[in-house]
């Protein structure tokens, strides 16, 4: 298995592993507002089934972030100075009208409005489809692998493309060629700095 294919891996698990605790902290505090838990007379959101799962999520995001920035991503330093939360929660925050838009369906087009329905729908079903679209879109939006010089030598166009450099990249006289079609040259031909 290549390098690549074993990254991805590691991040899948670890996202997994994250995605999972998050997940049971939103499960708890949803069916604690929604369906209650036999303690008292009435839920406090027993009505409000999307709004007791908006803000159930809303606590399950800032462990979901906080996980996937220090253990999941660590080796993808933030490119943006708010290290990447507001891309973070624009994408949960799209993400989360799948789990809802399952929830709607079983309560209103099949008509199920009992907590086993209920949690498959929006923590089962739901939850599987918006982790897939997270992962893909935290990887590639939020938490971007950073370019590596090797890279740049080997598959230079490619990397330049789908990198945002910010700062020049310093590379050998042979290299110089390499980044000029990208912007203005940083070197001379000669391998000096261009005046």
């Amino acid at each position: 298995m290549g390098n690549r294919w074993q990254r991805v891996l590691t991040e899948a698990y670890r996202f997994l592993a994250v995605g999972g605790l998050a997940t049971v902290v939103a499960f708890v505090i949803f069916n604690g507002l929604v369906h209650g838990y036999g303690v008292g007379p009435r839920p406090l959101l027993s009505g409000h089934p999307y709004l007791g799962y908006v803000l159930a999520n809303t606590v399950g995001m800032a462990v979901s972030y906080r996980g996937s920035r220090s253990w999941v991503f660590k080796d993808r330093p933030p490119r943006t100075a708010d290290g990447g939360r507001t891309a973070f929660i624009a994408i949960n925050a799209a993400t989360m009208l799948i789990p809802i838009a399952c929830l709607w369906l079983s309560r209103n087009a099949l008509g199920l409005v009992d907590p086993v329905s209920d949690n498959v729908a929006a923590n089962v079903i739901g939850l599987f489809l918006g982790l897939i679209a997270r992962f893909y879109l935290f990887r590639t939006y939020v938490f971007q692998r950073p370019v590596h010089l090797p890279e740049l030598v080997h598959r230079p166009l490619q990397v330049l493309e789908l990198s945002e450099l910010s700062e020049p990249v310093e590379l050998g006289d042979g290299l110089t060629e390499l980044v000029e079609p990208r912007g203005p040259a940083t070197r001379g031909r000669s391998g000096s700095p261009a005046a």
